[in-house]
């Protein structure tokens, strides 16, 4: 490996290729809005980049074992109503509290798709558009056609998306964008340094060569999902906050959005390879593609349609371009391994 010194890996050619594409995104749209580079714009564009970011480091989890969960919209929907319901009639709720039930029921949520997927052996896909769902009409059976809006809510909560938490130049940090990028960094060092972050790409990248190394595959599928449902849980708290108002219809599609950054942001669909950055700098484009298309009135099938083709833009290339240059480089580390044999054998006999 030493003749591949200095070469980026693959993953961080793709980070710094969607680095230098959202730089574009920001040029392009830059340059069609009038005003477009504001204080405004881009406080927009970091709290809803927070909420996608937040689903998606959870998502991440579950693309990461060659499985999807579609049901995080439903969740984040569930949670951010079932919150505010809680404010609206205990007013002085405890904040911590808070955000403890909306992971807590997040989690529960996760715990059935997780059961049914790692322990059922039901696919994925089928599991999760189920109790997308199943969830979505628990939102409006439990909502009862009614909606929480912004005034039964503390004023903490609503001044919660203007707290500057810390400033780096001119820029100002929120409070929800520091909370997506703490999940961020606690996610990202689990997954590099921690043996469950290992074992989950072990999990990913061969599900039968990890059962015969003795790695519980199950119970990590099984845990991947529950910390999805439990970060959508934490979604749905900090959608509150960013939104508001919440009715029954809080979150329709958000699946959509955090499935493109996860994939837009590198994370292998067929598993073991991807990293929360990212996957945050897929949630960076995704957000900032979103809020661009709104300020410039774009219709809303179109910003879907839009999305859609990044998805199948991201797979196509994965499969196509990042396959050939991953084959690239193992023929280059098998010719640098080789091209070291005759020198430390030739070494050896002018030693002798």
């Amino acid at each position: 490996m030493r003749g591949l010194r200095g070469v980026l890996r693959v993953q961080q050619i793709r980070e710094l290729s969607l680095f230098v594409i959202l730089i574009m995104v920001l040029l392009l749209f830059g340059s069609q809005i009038e005003n477009y580079f504001t204080p405004r714009t881009f406080d927009r564009i970091a709290t809803t980049v927070a909420i996608i970011t937040i689903v998606a480091v959870g998502q991440t989890m579950v693309v990461l074992t060659r499985n999807i969960d579609l049901s995080v919209g439903s969740i984040v929907g569930f949670t951010a109503f079932l919150i505010g319901r809680q404010f609206a009639e205990f007013r002085d709720l405890d904040p911590m509290v808070a955000v403890g039930l909306a992971m807590g029921v997040g989690a529960l949520m996760g715990i059935l798709n997780g059961l049914l997927v790692a322990y059922g052996r039901v696919p994925a896909v089928v599991v999760t558009l189920g109790t997308l769902a199943i969830y979505r009409g628990a939102l409006v059976e439990y909502s009862g056609s009614q909606s929480i809006a912004t005034r039964q809510l503390p004023d903490w909560l609503k001044e919660l998306p203007q707290q500057t938490v810390f400033n780096l130049g001119e820029v100002e940090f929120g409070a929800l964008p520091v909370i997506a990028i703490i999940a961020v960094i606690l996610f990202q060092v689990i997954l590099t340094y921690t043996r469950f972050g290992r074992r989950l790409y072990a999990v990913g990248s061969s599900p039968e060569a990890a059962e015969v190394a003795g790695i519980p595959s199950r119970r990590l599928i099984f845990t991947a999902f529950v910390i999805s449902g439990a970060l959508a849980g934490l979604g749905g708290f900090v959608y509150l906050a960013r939104i508001g108002t919440i009715t029954s219809e809080a979150a329709r599609g958000l699946e959509l959005q955090v499935v493109a950054a996860v994939v837009v942001g590198g994370v292998n669909t067929f598993g073991g390879s991807g990293t929360v950055i990212g996957t945050l700098l897929g949630a960076l484009l995704v957000g900032t593609i979103e809020q661009s298309l709104i300020r410039m009135r774009i219709n809303e099938f179109w910003k879907d349609a839009l999305l859609g083709i990044f998805i199948l833009i991201a797979v196509t290339s994965d499969s196509v371009i990042m396959s050939r240059l991953r084959t690239w480089w193992a023929e280059r580390a098998q010719k640098a391994r080789r091209s070291q044999l005759p020198a430390s054998s030739s070494a050896g006999k002018v030693k002798a």
